[in-house]
């Protein structure tokens, strides 16, 4: 419920800026804008208000917002407006530098947008940084990559000869740079490794991102109440050794172990108070006993870096413009057979914010949604904001018009087409989640 709650705030308020964008420059231009909406209104709305042109209200189809420009092909198809002569109030009757403007206001909102709350992040909460070799227990590596020569517990050092920024860059950049080679400390031994050139498209058919995870030692921060764990007593400060037939000290590992081990009870072995003591729990159908692990990060030198306002505003355009240029380069993936089963709708978008309340992440999640939407709508898709700046380009270069009806077939295409996106993408929510993917 929370996740839900999270994502329909986050939309909405990207939404109703983005519908904004449009807004103030059509009133700026004078151009009457006759509807602005949360949410689509098709047959009644949930509520309306009219304050002199305009109609304001929220919709009961939760699946974006709009405005209503008067003269515009849009998404209400008016044709009987647009059979009427232009009026000076209409869209269709400004100059094609201001029509050009009035479309674009919405990416740029967006932008605008994503901007600010990265510089507010990083203004109120600063950024984390670990350096690549504090990771002193190393890394725990998928099996893609252990099949290119990585092996779990290397320190990542270096890649392409040079050093990361932090450890958070690691992952991220098999899939979005051309890495070619990697050099890790293992068991004090410096080790190159040489990385196919389709790296990255094996992840992604893989379904492995990220391919490293930091490797913790299972220490037992709480046990949750009347749980599998406190009926086989275990406690909070318990370091966990092994379960079954494995000996491991780290989490991955033991949660590994568990889930091949789902309603059965195991033998797990703790370290307390200095003494090794063998414990029965039961694992439950999910693979779990139930308890929360603990995550001292202070000891791997995480810093937070603090930045003034001032220069919170560039480092925040720095990080709005790495977010987008990373967007567009996993977008090809999205073309090859497996990358067209990650397609995602709105239970995806859920996912991407936490199961508590965390404001930090919850303002980072919604700036990430923010430029996705920007990019989204600049693409040269009929009935998208990009579609219709690539009429009005062509209509600025060659001092033509393009024709109402062409405008008119364009934006039924256009629909049909993001229509037929959403329900891929949401159809593939529900499989997921029927099939427990």
């Amino acid at each position: 419920m929370l996740i839900t709650l999270q994502l329909v705030m986050s939309l909405s308020l990207l939404i109703l800026l983005h519908e904004l964008g449009h807004f103030l420059p059509a009133r700026l231009f004078k151009i009457r804008v006759e509807k602005f909406y949360l949410f689509f209104d098709p047959w009644f709305s949930l509520i309306k208000k009219k304050v002199k042109d305009t109609e304001y209200g929220i919709g009961w189809l939760p699946l974006g917002g709009y405005v209503k420009i008067s003269g515009m092909i849009d998404e209400s198809m008016d044709k009987e407006q647009m059979a009427q002569p232009a009026q000076p109030w209409e869209f269709r009757s400004k100059p094609a530098w201001q029509r050009l403007i009035v479309m674009v206001g919405g990416v740029v909102m967006n932008i605008i947008v994503g901007i600010v709350i990265y510089a507010m992040i990083l203004a109120i909460w600063g950024r984390d940084v670990m350096p690549v070799e504090n990771a002193k227990y190393g890394v725990h590596v998928s099996q893609t990559m252990k099949n290119i020569g990585f092996q779990d517990g290397d320190v990542i050092l270096k890649m392409n000869g040079e050093t990361p920024e932090s450890f958070q860059d690691v992952s991220k950049a098999f899939l979005v740079d051309e890495v070619h080679q990697a050099t890790v400390n293992r068991n004090g031994q410096l080790v190159d490794i040489a990385i196919p050139a389709d790296i990255a498209q094996q992840l992604v058919d893989a379904n492995e991102f990220p391919p490293f995870s930091l490797r913790l030692p299972c220490v037992i921060d709480t046990i949750i109440p009347a749980s599998n764990a406190a009926n086989g007593g275990l406690l909070a400060g318990d370091s966990i050794l092994g379960v079954a037939d494995v000996n491991s000290i780290y989490f991955q590992d033991i949660r590994t172990a568990l889930q091949n081990h789902k309603n059965e009870t195991v033998e797990i072995r703790v370290a307390r108070n200095g003494q090794h003591i063998p414990l029965q729990v039961a694992v439950s159908d999910q693979g779990t006993i139930g308890f929360n692990p603990a995550s001292d990060m202070e000891q791997f030198g995480v810093k937070t870096i603090h930045y003034s306002v001032f220069a919170a505003i560039p480092a925040g355009a720095r990080i709005a413009w790495e977010t987008v240029a990373d967007y567009v380069s996993n977008l090809k993936y999205i073309f090859s057979k497996k990358g067209a089963t990650q397609v995602g709708g709105f239970a995806s978008f859920a996912k991407l914010f936490p199961e508590k309340w965390d404001w930090a992440r919850f303002w980072e999640r919604t700036a990430l949604i923010s430029l996705i939407l920007a990019f989204m709508n600049i693409l040269p898709v009929p009935a998208l904001d990009g579609g219709h700046v690539i009429f009005l380009i062509w209509e600025m270069i060659t001092g033509k018009a393009v024709s109402q009806k062409i405008l008119e077939r364009a934006q039924l295409v256009g629909m049909v087409l993001i229509l037929g996106l959403l329900l891929w993408g949401n159809g593939l929510d529900i499989y997921r989640a029927i099939a427990g993917k």
